[in-house]
């Protein structure tokens, strides 16, 4: 007689299932954010190796202080502002600001990988890395986060503002000067949202 695959359970179940001890739930919740807070490490300290000791030490810190999160946030929101935290410090112990958007790089990450594409895409996609990367890096650290919570992680304003500690109207207003900023470099709004939906 077989049996029917259990059901993938979703983030408000795996956080339940943390409250009450189940040591396998957490992992659940690793196996889900994996990859969303590798990248977001990865594109605001610019390193793959970084990256992966940031995201990993984001995850404990989320288990050893897991009985501090508040359900009434999205765990999304308190696990990457962990996480920005995390990036923000490790960023000032360097003295330097540096935010790679490589997507070869980004790609060699386990959780991140797909079939190889082909090397006429390979070549579009180092040209529009590179010009990503020429934009973040005429930002501000701080507008260059808001930019990446938003076109990469596409996280709403009120979440930005719980991660990054800012009002919602600051985050736009940070928002709206990083893109301005962004347009008068690529030359124009219309160029600038083909270039961030290519990213």
């Amino acid at each position: 007689m077989s049996t029917k695959p259990e059901p993938q359970l979703d983030e408000h179940d795996l956080v339940a299932r943390v409250r009450r001890h189940d040591p396998t739930a957490f992992m659940g919740l690793v196996d889900l954010y994996q990859a969303p807070v590798f990248n977001l490490c990865y594109r605001m300290l610019g390193d793959q190796h970084e990256a992966e000791d940031a995201a990993q030490e984001t995850f404990l810190r989320a288990y050893r202080h897991f009985n501090s999160y508040d359900a009434r946030r999205a765990f999304k929101t308190w696990l990457f502002s962990i996480a920005n935290h995390y990036c923000i410090d490790r960023l000032r112990r360097r003295h330097w600001l540096f935010v790679s958007s490589d997507a070869d790089l980004v790609q060699q990450h386990p959780a991140l990988r797909e079939p190889a594409p082909g090397p006429e895409a390979s070549a579009l996609m180092r040209e529009q890395a590179a010009a990503v990367h020429e934009l973040l890096q005429a930002l501000s650290f701080r507008d260059r986060q808001v930019v990446v919570l938003r076109y990469w992680h596409e996280l709403s304003y009120a979440e930005i503002a719980g991660i990054v500690g800012d009002s919602v109207c600051a985050v736009k207003s940070r928002l709206h000067r990083a893109r301005e900023h962004m347009a008068r470099i690529i030359g124009g709004e219309a160029s600038l949202a083909v270039t961030l939906a290519a990213a």
